[in-house]
């Protein structure tokens, strides 16, 4: 089973200054500024039983990047593979995804509701890896 989501506009940020240490009394610091370099878009999927994750950063967020993902879940897996999506995504429902799933019988995407993303556990993998 795999749990697959994006992450979506992840800035790169490089501050200007190294921030100071914790100390006694004193909390960490960082500057205010920083040098933007530009954003990225991760694709993630977890594999539930292995507790392995597949993933993938990509340029843009489009039909094209969530295929190239498909493509690298599809060499990086054992031949099934369940996958369940969040309700937002919505790359899969373009004609060329539909296409490429219908051509590779073996993937099964179900998507959860909108509003209940909790379910799909990639999701906690972005909150406790990915702040």
């Amino acid at each position: 089973m795999l749990c697959v989501d994006e992450k979506s506009q992840i800035q790169a940020l490089d501050r200007t200054q190294p921030g100071l240490p914790l100390k006694p009394g004193r909390c960490g610091t960082m500057t205010h500024d920083y040098v933007r370099h530009g954003t990225t878009t991760l694709f993630a999927a977890l594999d539930v039983l292995q507790g392995t994750v597949i993933g993938g950063c990509f340029e843009r967020h489009r039909h094209e990047e969530f295929l190239r993902f498909l493509r690298q879940i599809d060499r990086e897996t054992p031949p099934t593979a369940n996958c369940i999506c969040a309700g937002q995504l919505r790359d899969p429902q373009t004609p060329s995804v539909q296409a490429w799933l219908q051509r590779h019988s073996r993937f099964h995407l179900h998507f959860t509701p909108t509003s209940s993303s909790w379910l799909n556990l990639v999701e906690r993998w972005f909150g406790e890896n990915h702040p």
